[in-house]
């Protein structure tokens, strides 16, 4: 398939440290009694990710370096995120993109305000990848340290249409707050908030999340959740996310717990993706003897969390392979 992208990254191994480049020369496990995979039939694919300082990014990345190690050239493409990937597999058969399963939820259902009532009804499930939860940092010369002191403030939410800009809106609103959101890359955000342009900034990805993790790192930061009643308004307005907690020390300067919601992450493809290829494609990430071999955040990418997603329909070449290794899936 022609890849049609505004960023193409990171290809094959070309800047991987030795130790990904050893890891992604070791082929992927073959269960006992499984037949060896078949060579894929696609010449390339593109996995629509996020943009820079996204946790998607770099994972994709991973992924995709991983996967051109293996027979498939794979790259990792730049996007705003859940949304627009959803839009883009949904018209795009031979296209990966990472998904976060509420923005799932919204595109297979048609509810969300984005989908303008249109159900993404070919858009299947491959792998899982890890969870989201989200967290909300300021600089402690701000003096906020609570989701109730945003109002009338400029909080940074991702980029514009993306899901974490839809979370936060939903937020406050269940909450009854008011406040200034700004859109753009988590990276710019971060730098805009490190330079005082706007007071805080909400996102969500594995912990730690990149964006939060830099600001806290660079000056002296206060990151922080929601309330027990915050939280519960979140899951009533969401109610495919679930409870999470932060544990203590995930951030610099943060030394309790913090309450949270979460939900998974997959990679998702076209219903219409080859079916050889969603197998092999499947088959080679989840048989990674390591998955941290893909990327840091990428432990959780096992085959065993496939049950975490009930939203969209797996597609038949993974759930060929899921069925083959045991995971009772639908």
């Amino acid at each position: 398939m022609p890849i049609t992208r505004r960023t193409a990254l990171a290809t094959a191994a070309v800047g991987l440290s030795p130790w990904l480049l050893s890891a992604c020369s070791t082929p992927p496990r073959t269960t006992a009694g499984q037949s060896p995979a078949p060579k894929p039939t696609l010449p390339e694919v593109g996995i629509y990710a996020a943009g820079p300082g996204s946790a998607f990014l770099p994972y994709a990345q991973g992924v995709a370096a991983y996967l051109s190690s293996q027979g498939l050239k794979a790259q990792a493409l730049e996007s705003r995120g859940s949304i627009e990937n959803l839009q883009k597999i949904n018209e795009q058969p031979g296209s990966l993109g990472t998904v976060f399963l509420g923005t799932a939820f919204e595109a297979v259902t048609g509810t969300g305000s984005w989908t303008q009532g249109k159900q993404h009804s070919n858009v299947r499930a491959l792998f899982p990848m890890y969870e989201t939860s989200f967290q909300i940092v300021a600089l402690r010369a701000s003096g906020l340290s609570n989701l109730a002191q945003l109002a009338g403030k400029r909080v940074g939410v991702g980029p514009a249409g993306g899901p974490a800009e839809s979370f936060f809106k939903g937020l406050i609103d269940a909450n009854k707050l008011q406040t200034q959101t700004v859109a753009g890359t988590p990276a710019a955000l971060a730098a805009e908030l490190l330079a005082g342009r706007i007071d805080a900034l909400w996102q969500g990805a594995a912990l730690p999340i990149p964006a939060i993790k830099q600001v806290a790192d660079t000056a002296d930061a206060v990151v922080f959740g929601l309330t027990a009643a915050e939280r519960n308004a979140m899951l009533q307005r969401f109610p495919f996310l679930s409870p999470a907690s932060v544990p203590a020390n995930t951030y610099k300067g943060q030394t309790t717990a913090l309450n949270s919601v979460a939900a998974w992450n997959f990679v998702m493809a076209h219903k219409d993706l080859p079916e050889a290829d969603a197998y092999w494609i499947t088959r080679t990430v989840l048989s990674v003897a390591d998955p941290l071999t893909l990327h840091a955040s990428a432990g959780p990418t096992r085959a065993g969390n496939a049950v975490n997603n009930t939203v969209a329909p797996f597609h038949a070449g993974a759930l060929r392979y899921l069925r083959e290794v045991g995971v009772a899936v639908k």
